[in-house]
Parts: structure tokens; sequence; C-alpha cells
């Protein structure tokens, strides 16, 4: 077979220093450890780099001429889109006053040169992922934030709705008003019933396995829509299947593609207009890809909604078309899923044109050619 493609991106050091045989040599440590390394030799050189790009941690010399790595580590801590990372100093300097200056700056740590090249790596490691503690506690934090808006709005509205109709129902003078009023509560209950399935698929996402197989999308589209195709008749859209391949062959989990796909495809289908049509299609690349994408002419994402695309309980400027039920999880889900078979999601969108998803996941040899090889 041949080797998956890497998809998880390396860690990103920016490496500050006015001395090019510094920046050469830590540059040689890190790359070698699979870290992806940006050098600067000024401080200036520096705050131009990260405005183009934020890194996960910064190495950052104390003495520059010019500005100094003191002066640089202030100018980044005020800027709110670079505060959180941080700050690790370097210094041929073993100056007490130094290092609580530099801590005081806002660095998180000080290595004095010249460095034991693994005590650099154990620290550089351990601020990541104190750093990725820190990015997961506040995740969680505002997570729980968004929940508890849900859980005292939406679902609110849905019990109170429900409630109503029942009260009406008790009262209720004809058969057209009884199935009215019980099509109501049937609603209201299919609401509920699909935010706690969402959101126990959201925490199982947390902790999912991955069994990789030899998987065909075309067939797997084949069976998306035969699943999808009475919920479309519904709301008059016609799904449409094309490939341009008898066969795509994936490694990735049957399980996990199908939970994508029917999030990809019930989305569709929630947020487009009745008479309207949505689009798969599965093929090969680019390069060692396969993919599959789900695109329909629904409203689109505007760039607000993009930024928040993938975050759990992501509120964003689409409502369904219908009666559903919009939890804010599907995407979210999605995208872990998707991570976790080493595979990429990827969005084209414009406010009022339509949505088009694109999952990438490793190509695998075809199970014949497998066989074949190891005969």
């Amino acid at each position: 077979m041949k080797p998956l493609p890497q998809t998880t991106d390396p860690k990103i050091v920016l490496v500050v220093d006015d001395q090019e045989r510094n920046l050469q040599v830590v540059a040689t440590v890190l790359s070698m450890t699979g870290y992806e390394v940006v050098l600067a030799s000024s401080g200036e050189q520096a705050l131009k780099r990260l405005a183009a790009r934020t890194p996960d941690l910064i190495l950052l010399d104390v003495l520059m001429p010019e500005m100094d790595g003191l002066e640089v580590c202030r100018q980044i801590k005020a800027d709110p889109r670079h505060e959180e990372v941080p700050i690790i100093f370097l210094s041929a300097a073993d100056d007490k006053n130094l290092i609580v200056q530099a801590l005081e700056a806002g660095g998180v740590d000080y290595v004095t040169k010249p460095f034991n090249k693994a005590e650099l790596l154990t620290r550089v490691r351990t601020h990541l992922a104190l750093k990725q503690a820190r990015d997961e506690l506040r995740n969680l934090a505002e997570d729980k934030d968004e929940l508890l808006g849900i859980l005292t709005h939406d679902l609110q509205n849905n019990l109170t709705g429900t409630r109503i109709s029942a009260e009406l129902l008790r009262n209720a003078t004809t058969p057209e008003k009884r199935d009215r009023y019980i099509d109501n509560i049937i609603q209201g209950t299919d609401g509920l019933i699909a935010f706690v399935m969402e959101f126990h698929a959201n925490q199982s996402a947390e902790r999912f396995q991955i069994e990789p197989a030899f998987i065909d999308l075309h067939e797997m589209l084949e069976d998306a829509l035969a699943r999808h195709e009475p919920a479309a008749q519904v709301k008059r859209i016609t799904i449409h299947l094309s490939t341009s391949e008898p066969e795509v062959i994936a490694w990735a989990d049957r399980r996990r593609v199908t939970q994508v796909l029917d999030n990809l495809i019930t989305n569709a289908l929630k947020f487009s207009a009745e008479g309207r049509n949505v689009y798969l299609e599965a093929g090969y690349g680019p390069t060692e890809w396969v993919h599959f994408t789900v695109r329909d002419e629904g409203p689109g994402f505007t760039e607000e909604d993009k930024k928040n695309l993938f975050h759990r309980y992501g509120r964003l400027s689409a409502r369904p078309t219908g009666s559903e039920l919009s939890t804010g999880l599907g995407l979210s889900i999605v995208k872990r899923l998707v991570e976790g078979m080493k595979g990429r999601i990827l969005l084209e969108s414009e406010a009022g044109k339509g949505a088009t998803f694109t999952v990438r996941l490793p190509m695998a040899e075809t199970p014949s050619e497998a066989a074949a090889a190891t005969s």
C-alpha cells in the first residue's frame, strides 16, 4: 500500500535571532524533530513574519540591535491576535535581572546559550502542550456558554411549543385540528431527539476510534443518495450523483465516512429551498488523495460564517428552510471525523450562491492490487 499522506499540520515555531549561526543551529534542531521553522534576523522582521502568519510558539533572542527582544515581546503581547502565543527567550546573558524583565515582558520561559539541545526541545514541547491545554480549556468554556444558550433558547422554545400543542389537542373539536396539533408535537419531539443525538455524536467524536479499510466512495455516495432520497422528495429537491471513475477507492473508516456524508447531505437538504438541486461527486486527486463533494444551491456562507463554520454550537447566518432544528454541532463533528481519518475538509462558498464541501481522504490501492502485492 502507498504511504498515507501526512495531514496533521506541524507546529510552527518562529525563531528570532540576529546571529545567522544561531538561527541555523536552532532551525536544524527543530526541523529534525518535525516542527515547521520560520526564521527572522531582527525584531522588525519578526513582527512582519507575525503579520503574515501566526506561529504556535516563538523563540526570541533578548539582546538584538535596534529593537531588543523585550520590546519585541511587548509589541507581540499588545496585539490580541498574538497575545496567546508562548514566547521562550534565548540569551547568552545569565543575568537574573534580565531574566526577570523577560518574564515580566510576557515570556513564559528563558533558556541560556549555548543551550543543550535536549533541554531546548523539552522546553518547546512543554510550552506547546501547555498552550494546547489552555486552548482546549478556553474552548470548553466557550462551548459551555454556547450550549447553555441553546438549552435556554432553542430547546425551551421547542418544549414550549410542544406543551402548547398538547394543551390545544386536549380541547380540539375537529379531526383536522387534532391532526395538526399531533403533527406539531411530533415535530417538536423530533427536534429534541435530533439535538440529543447530535450532542451524543459530538461527545463520541472526542474519543472515536478509526478502523480504516478499502472503501469505494462511489458506492457510498449511491447508498447515501438512497438514504436521503425520501427527505429530498418532501422538499422537491433533486439529488444528482456523478463520478469520473467507475470506482474511487479510499483508505478510510466506512462508518465514519457514512457519518460525514449523512451530516453534509442533511445540511444541504436542510438549508436548500424547495425545488433546488444537490450534487454528489467522487473522484481521484489531487496527488495521493481521493475526494467526494457535496454541492448545494442554498444560501451559502458569509465571510463571518466561515470563521465559525467548524466551531461547536456555532451560530451561522443561514436558517433551515423547513422546520428542521439546527444545533450547530454537525460540521464540528464532520471536521473531527475527517481529520481523524487523516483527511481534510474544504469549503467553497459565496453568500447567496450555495456551498461546496470537498472531503479529501487518503488514496489506497484497490483490494485486487493490494492482494497481488502481498501474494
